[in-house]
């Protein structure tokens, strides 16, 4: 695999889903990936905020309408876990400029969702090695038991799922489906079918991104399996930067053993 040239960070930042000691936690147990609510948050913006700021727009001016003080705190709260939602955030940084970018409904759905796995180990997980095939061969149906088998098996590389009761495993596997579907990578209420995602330049950057952020190789990078959240394995990913970069999303070049990857653009 040739070389590429690429900028990377000073120093890695850590990136959840890309930290392989990185332990499983819980939040799906509580509340889907509540993209509805991110997005009536950001598409009201214009810049970035800190986290003081955003929470002052939950908790006290209530853009996202609570009755109570305290469901807007504890809304607050999930959505920061989720989606960081705060300026000084590397990986948020890049995540809205991209988000600024979308140009369809579809292409800002995936984003989020890569910014949410990126966040999420256990997200992470299920998107690279649960959902991947499901995506691959869309449509396929797929099940909350077969996300609980996941989970129950993770326990052998991740002991703390052990301290996990039975109805917060069923209920992350339900969170988790109602989610993708969310997110358009399923479709279905009740029996939902896998969707394969269109490759988009914006959550595509914001991947790459990732990677330098996280000081990854660039040869590493290419091949990681992080691309499998949106169906793609190391031969797609090559033939989908040569797309984007035809389209003009991004730059990339191969020329013998050297290759050019940019990615950055303009603080919007």
């Amino acid at each position: 695999m040739a070389a590429i040239k690429t900028e990377l960070t000073p120093n890695p930042i850590p990136i959840a889903a890309l930290d392989l000691g990185k332990k499983y936690v819980s939040n799906l147990a509580t509340r889907t990936a509540m993209y509805t609510e991110l997005r009536l948050l950001l598409d009201a913006q214009t810049k970035t905020l800190s986290s003081p700021e955003y929470r002052d727009l939950i908790v006290r001016q209530n853009v996202l309408s609570r009755s109570s003080s305290s469901a807007r705190e504890k809304m607050w709260a999930e959505l920061r876990k989720r989606y960081l939602l705060e300026e000084q955030s590397a990986l948020f940084e890049a995540f809205w400029t991209e988000w600024r970018r979308c140009r369809s409904e579809q292409e800002k759905g995936l984003t989020a969702y890569i910014l949410f796995a990126l966040n999420d180990r256990v997200v992470a997980d299920l998107g690279t090695d649960w959902l991947y095939p499901y995506l691959r061969d869309a449509p396929a149906a797929i099940r909350v038991e077969d996300v609980r088998s996941f989970l129950d098996l993770s326990v052998k590389r991740h002991p703390e799922v052990k301290g996990w009761s039975e109805k917060t495993r069923t209920r992350i596997a339900q969170h988790y489906l109602a989610s993708i579907r969310d997110f358009g990578l399923a479709s279905g209420k009740r029996t939902k079918t896998t969707v394969r995602p269109t490759v988009y330049g914006a959550p595509m950057r914001l991947l790459i991104r990732a990677l330098q952020l996280a000081r990854v190789r660039p040869v590493d990078g290419v091949q990681a399996k992080i691309f499998r959240l949106l169906a793609l394995d190391s031969r797609d990913v090559i033939d989908a930067l040569g797309e984007l970069n035809r389209l003009g999303e991004l730059r990339f070049r191969m020329q013998g053993d050297v290759v050019e990857l940019d990615v950055r653009r303009e603080k919007m």
